[in-house]
């Protein structure tokens, strides 16, 4: 009895919000932010072997494909950003980004 991959997936418990970035990472075109670079990094390591969100997987791909970046280069370019200062800070509401 062979199974599916797929039906083995598990749903991350992140996926939705994390669905909202990634549709947002998706129409930058030109030069991304740096936050938009450290949302990146953060989402492909968050997912790189989580067994599920092959969607989201897929288009983290494609984003930094369409960014022209290999995962190295973007590695180096966050850890500059982190390195400088502080990427996640506070909101007006007094929330702070998620980082798990």
């Amino acid at each position: 009895m062979t199974t599916n991959k797929e039906e083995l997936d598990q749903k991350h418990p992140q996926g939705k919000k994390d669905r909202l970035t990634v549709d947002s990472l998706l129409k930058v075109q030109l030069e991304p932010s740096e936050r938009e670079l450290v949302e990146l990094a953060r989402l492909i390591i968050r997912y790189r072997d989580f067994p599920g969100a092959r969607d989201l997987q897929k288009d983290l791909q494609i984003v930094l494909n369409t960014w022209q970046l290999t995962e190295a280069e973007l590695y180096a370019k966050t850890r500059a950003i982190h390195a400088a200062g502080m990427v996640y800070r506070r909101t007006a509401t007094g929330e702070q980004q998620d980082w798990t």
